[in-house]
């Protein structure tokens, strides 16, 4: 760790008789192939440790911080989705025409313009300059702690209380992170669709569709975008992941209470049990959805099989 946890937990100036009972409480005054021992077998019984910043587990702070980031990267990954993939056949079907040069010139940008000035533009415009938007937050002040807490996700948990005003204050919030993610995903998933329907619409099983007559519709979406859908399984999962992962600067402009925020402010203060927890939170995420999208493999191309 790259400071002394007890130090972080007590304070620089705590006498030191504090010191050294918290180093032995937390274990801290054994070998260290012992504490990696140790903090496996807590490990393995779901145990991440405690936070020295809130004085809660790092499980149960997790659970109360990881829904507001999947509520967002949720959002975000099904609008990219339903917008990137037609960009991209759109794009691919009209290969070097205004219209392919206008879409990559998009996507190009949202790859490329780092998020935070996204964030931070789209704040100046439509909450400071134009007012149409909601400051930072998850949530107005009236509506906070208003809502009983089921799932986690404002959204849903408003609607399942039927307080509308506060299902339609918690959309309002969303508009503007939610927005800036699946603009940063969408150029990346409609770069890749454009780039596997280039490959599909150049195989020969295409021409050969073109030749018997079949309309230009029948050809890309039943000969040609099928084969790509492994492919994209595979995009979309690392790019859901991603947005797990990387909301992290998203949330902590927004003040989005989050995973990402949560680690950030973890980090600043040297609370490294939440930081590892959260990676470790991280990391299983991408191990699980690469499998699922291996699962699904199976599904859209019997071949796998």
């Amino acid at each position: 760790m790259p400071t002394d946890p007890v130090l972080a937990a007590v304070g620089d100036n705590a006498p030191e008789s504090v010191v050294e009972r918290v180093r032995h409480e937390m274990g801290l005054d054994q070998p260290l192939w012992m504490q990696f021992l140790h903090y496996l077998g807590q490990l393995a019984h779901g145990d991440l440790g405690r936070s020295a910043l809130t004085s809660n587990a790092v499980t149960s702070d997790i659970a109360r911080y990881f829904p507001a980031t999947l509520e967002l990267a949720t959002a975000a990954i099904i609008i990219a989705t339903l917008i990137g993939i037609p960009l991209g056949v759109w794009a691919a079907t009209r290969q070097g025409s205004w219209i392919d040069q206008t879409i990559r010139v998009v996507c190009l940008a949202g790859h490329s313009l780092p998020v935070f000035v996204l964030a931070l533009l789209s704040l100046l415009v439509f909450y400071s300059a134009l007012g149409i938007a909601p400051g930072p937050g998850r949530q107005d002040i009236i509506y906070q702690d208003m809502i009983p807490q089921v799932t986690g996700l404002l959204t849903v948990d408003s609607l399942i209380a039927g307080d509308m005003g506060a299902f339609w204050d918690a959309l309002a919030h969303m508009v503007q992170p939610v927005l800036i993610l699946a603009y940063f995903s969408m150029a990346y998933i409609t770069r890749m669709t454009r780039t596997f329907m280039l490959n599909a619409l150049g195989g020969e099983y295409v021409i050969t569709a073109r030749a018997k007559g079949l309309s230009a519709s029948r050809v890309i979406w039943k000969h040609a975008f099928p084969t790509v859908g492994v492919q994209l399984i595979t995009v979309l999962a690392l790019t859901y992941a991603g947005l797990l992962e990387g909301a992290v600067v998203t949330e902590n402009v927004f003040s989005w209470p989050g995973l990402g925020q949560y680690l950030t402010v973890s980090l600043m203060n040297a609370d490294m049990n939440p930081v590892i927890g959260s990676t470790l939170l991280i990391g299983a995420i991408y191990v699980l959805l690469n499998l699922l999208a291996d699962l699904l493999y199976r599904l859209l191309d019997p071949r796998v099989k």
